[in-house]
C-alpha cells in the first residue's frame, strides 16, 4: 500500500498543508503551477479590483482551460501513437511476406541451377 505524504507548500503567499500519495516534490510543482497562474492573472489589467470571488473563478476557468488544451493533446498523441503502431505492423507484414517470397525465390533458383552445373559456355558439366 502507498504511503500517504504531506508537505507544506506556499500558494498566493499563504502556507498550505497538502495530503496524498503524491510526493512532496510533487506538491510543490502543483504549488508552483497555481503561483504562476496567479502571477499571470495579477498582471492582467483591472484583476486586482475583482473581488476575491471573480478571481478565485478566473484562477479555475484558467487551469480547466489548461487542463482541457492537455487532454486534447494527449488525445492527439495517443491517436497518433496508434496510428504509428498500426503502420508498423503493416510494414512488419509487409517484410516477413516479402522475405517469405525471396526465400521461395531462392529455392526455385537453386532447384533449376542445382542438378547439373554449366560451364561458362552453356555446356554442362558432369
Amino acid at each position: 500500500m502507498a504511503v500517504k505524504n504531506t508537505a507544506q507548500v506556499v500558494i498566493g503567499g499563504k502556507i498550505i498543508t497538502l495530503g496524498g500519495y503524491e510526493s512532496e516534490e510533487y506538491f510543490q510543482k502543483v504549488a508552483s503551477y497555481i503561483n504562476n497562474k496567479i502571477a499571470e492573472l495579477s498582471e492582467m489589467p483591472g484583476y486586482s479590483r475583482q473581488p476575491m470571488e471573480t478571481k478565485h473563478t478566473l484562477l479555475s476557468l484558467n487551469i480547466t482551460d489548461d487542463y482541457f488544451k492537455a487532454k486534447k493533446q494527449a488525445e492527439i498523441f495517443e491517436q497518433d501513437l496508434q496510428q504509428k503502431d498500426q503502420e508498423m505492423y503493416e510494414l512488419k507484414h509487409e517484410l516477413i511476406s516479402l522475405r517469405m517470397k525471396l526465400d521461395e525465390t531462392e529455392k526455385q533458383k537453386n532447384s533449376v541451377s542445382s542438378p547439373a552445373q554449366k560451364n561458362g559456355n552453356g555446356t554442362q558439366i558432369k
